[in-house]
């Protein structure tokens, strides 16, 4: 008891600790972060653009689709360009030709190399300089940069207007004809986008050769390439991380825990007898395996999108599902059946492990669900109709779609889940409240489990942060704070939290070991975590600080990984420890599976892209593809599939349970993610990695390589994979439908028995 006092001491410590430091790396963003410009003005007095005009340009870009539509510094999809790299190409082109015209009157195809060499310094020397002007707020731009902006500016103009000529771009980026209506929103769009590839291509002030964005897009036009300090904090972070896993294992060996105990004769919880509240949570698992279904569709129908744009084998779907609310659906969708399994998991286990039925506790469950099945079908059909109708943007951010990955539902919706997820912390902590007031070797797990719960609550306050003009660089350190913190960090303690419970409940493992154990992979696992966060803002207009503490401390996050395997195969044992272990199987194996794509999705294919140097070239690609799927379904996804079974296994009747249809579920669920991600997303991946080191960004997110042959047969290898899992997908519904439909057999049949036996 002494030594987990010290722990949850040392816990404390690091969560105090290290919210603070990413508190001051979030000032020092808000401080540091690119300027906008009051004005931004040619030097013969001609006015571009406003800070008005940039600040709704964003807003603009957010309700056409947003992160679902391309990419701004990296972040969002991957079928149309990333659209800071893109104009920042144009520009420069544009500029060359402007230059070779007007100083040696003829095209700039036309010139030798040494002429090319002149106008390739004289573009490099203009779009490197800072002109802002911080006294007066102005951005002064000489007129024939001006003149290649104007230029620039149209293209995207049309692009997201109804100019013909651009139709059969728009097909390739899967954008449908006017996204933006409005002359203004169009105007103030460019006006957005020049202001992200200034930023990504002028120095900062006092220095020479480091953007705003450290350099990145990669654009050999000008000059942005790998700063120093990235690759430098690379090689820092391998070599630190290289060494905690040694720190690790070492640790690991010298620390042996206690075995196991030895299993009860008989499953300690086949007596248990579910309660109201707990009966109520049935429910919601069905919902799970809807969002699933309909998350599983709308991957297919985007995915096909990157091959046909707006068609779906000939179907003009686009009409009526354009790409970016088939993605939003299929992102947030993701987010939310994992967090619904999750949820309920927290209210089946609370009068479960109390005993305890708090008064009006199923009423509350009830009142829940139907209050999250308002909010996800609420903020789906007003994105859905706001998005087809071009609502404006005000209705996009408060009610609709706010075009931002995985937070994507309107503010109204947002509040309300909110007050939901603080409702669901009143009621788990109902529920558990007895337990955590007497004292046992299990108060420790079950403090750790509520803990959770309420950062899960009290975290998703992050989402309210942000406003309609607030800085695009603290849109995206605050929407990490969801993304990152939320999803990947409070969730993964909720769950392994729970999981220990659960196995100490039946008895596979001691509860002074798991209270010990739980509280130490917290602490190992928050304190690469929470600074980690960083590791997704090194090229966000972020000061270059966080591309140290963002290295380091993402290193650290691959650290407890490195013996999760011993962890599976511990788990695969306590699967034998009795006959009546059987009866858990199927959640004891996707617990397993959870350990094996942490190593892979989230170690392997994360830390692949997580140094600097490498997400400096990779951003934006399928690479980051790749690992969001292995980690997000094959950790978060296995990890809701296996609480879910087993509470049903507490909520079945034992004669309805059907492992004949969880088998082929689970090997076709993993085999399928398998297949999808090293057949189609990783080789996809890898080719446009090389094309952004060989060419820049703006090549590697370029029809030409998204729509290159090699390109569309990595999406069309993405079938067989697609099907398998499907296929995968079904077996679990058709478990779920055994449980409905063999439910009430089993009971007339259980009864006979029972009055046999009298």
């Amino acid at each position: 008891m002494h030594a987990t006092r010290k722990l949850w001491t040392w816990l404390a410590v690091i969560c105090v600790l290290s919210f603070a430091a990413l508190g001051w790396v979030g000032r020092e963003i808000y401080l540091e972060a690119p300027p906008i410009p009051m004005q931004v003005r040619s030097t013969d007095g001609t006015v571009l653009f406003s800070k008005d005009n940039v600040q709704y340009g964003q807003q603009a870009w957010l309700m056409a689709g947003g992160q679902q539509l391309g990419t701004v510094w990296g972040h969002g999809s991957y079928v149309a360009p990333d659209w800071s790299a893109d104009w920042l190409h144009r520009e420069a082109l544009a500029l060359q030709d402007l230059l070779a015209e007007r100083t040696l009157s003829r095209k700039y195809v036309e010139l030798d190399a040494g002429d090319k060499g002149k106008i390739d310094v004289m573009v490099k020397t203009e779009l490197r300089t800072n002109t802002y002007d911080a006294a007066t707020g102005t951005l002064a731009l000489s007129p024939i940069r001006a003149e290649a902006v104007r230029r620039t500016a149209a293209h995207f103009n049309d692009l997201f207007g109804n100019a013909a000529s651009l139709n059969a771009l728009r097909e390739q980026y899967a954008m449908t004809p006017n996204a933006l209506p409005k002359a203004y929103d169009r105007e103030s769009l460019t006006a957005f986008f020049f202001w992200t590839a200034w930023a990504a291509a002028t120095d900062r002030p006092g220095e020479t050769n480091l953007s705003y964005t450290s350099n990145w897009p990669h654009e050999p036009l000008v000059d942005n390439t790998p700063t120093a300090g990235t690759g430098i904090w690379s090689i820092a972070s391998v070599i630190l991380m290289i060494g905690a896993i040694c720190g690790m294992i070492f640790y690991h060996s010298m620390h042996k825990e206690e075995g196991d105990p030895v299993p009860a004769k008989d499953d300690p919880l086949f007596e248990l007898k579910p309660t109201a509240s707990m009966k109520a949570t049935r429910k919601y698992f069905f919902v799970v395996v809807g969002l699933i279904l309909a998350q599983v569709g709308m991957g297919i129908i985007t995915a096909h999108y990157s091959v046909e744009g707006t068609s779906f084998f000939g179907f003009p779907l686009a009409q009526i599902l354009p790409f970016t609310i088939s993605r939003t659906i299929h992102t947030q969708f993701a987010v939310l059946w994992i967090a619904t399994a999750w949820l309920a998991t927290g209210l089946y286990i609370a009068p479960a492990i109390s005993g305890h039925e708090p008064k009006y506790q199923a009423l509350g469950v009830n009142v829940l669900f139907y209050a999250l099945l308002f909010i996800v079908v609420g903020s789906t059909a007003f994105g859905w109709l706001g998005t087809l109708q071009k609502q404006g943007t005000d209705f996009a951010f408060w009610i609709g779609n706010q075009g931002l990955e995985f937070t994507s539902m309107g503010r109204i919706w947002q509040i309300l889940l909110f007050v939901g997820l603080l409702f669901w912390v009143l009621l788990l902590g109902r529920g558990l409240w007895p337990a955590l007031k007497k004292p046992s070797e299990s108060r420790g797990l079950i403090a750790m489990v509520f803990l959770a719960a309420l950062c899960i609550g009290g975290f998703y306050a992050t989402s309210l942060t942000w406003g309609p003009k607030t800085h695009y660089s603290m849109v995206e350190y605050w929407r990490w704070w969801l993304v990152h913190l939320w999803v990947e960090g409070f969730f993964e303690v909720f769950a392994t939290a729970v999981i220990a419970l659960l196995f100490t409940r039946l008895g596979l493992i001691r509860a002074a070991s798991a209270n010990t154990a739980i509280v130490l992979e917290t602490i190992v696992f928050l304190f690469g975590g929470i600074l980690g966060t960083l590791h997704h803002l090194y090229f966000t207009g972020t000061p270059t600080a966080v591309i140290a503490i963002g290295s380091m401390f993402s290193a650290l996050e691959v650290v407890p990984l490195s013996i999760i395997g011993v962890e599976a195969y511990r788990n695969f044992q306590r699967s034998k420890a009795a006959p009546w272990v059987q009866n858990y199987k199927w959640p004891i194996l996707c617990f397993i599976a959870v350990g094996f794509w942490n190593i892979v999705g989230a170690g392997l294919l994360g830390f692949s892209i997580n140094t600097p140097i490498a997400l400096y070239y990779m951003q934006g690609m399928n690479m980051t593809a790749a690992h969001g799927h292995a980690a997000l379904f094959g950790v978060y996804g296995m990890l809701g599939i296996g609480l879910m079974l087993f509470c049903l296994r507490g909520l079945s009747d034992r004669l309805a349970w059907s492992d004949s249809a969880l088998r082929p579920m689970f090997w076709l669920l993993n085999i399928g993610l398998a297949m999808m991600v090293f057949i189609s997303l990783v080789p996809a991946g890898i080719y446009q990695a090389w094309a952004s080191v060989s060419r820049g960004v703006w090549y590697a997110r370029s029809p030409e390589v998204v729509h290159s042959a090699f390109m569309e047969t990595m999406v069309w290898l993405r079938v067989p994979g697609d099907i398998v899992f499907t296929v995968g997908v079904m077996f679990l519904v058709l478990f779920m439908w055994r449980l409905v439909f063999q439910n009430r057999p089993a009971r007339k049949l259980a009864a006979a028995q029972l009055a046999i036996v009298k």
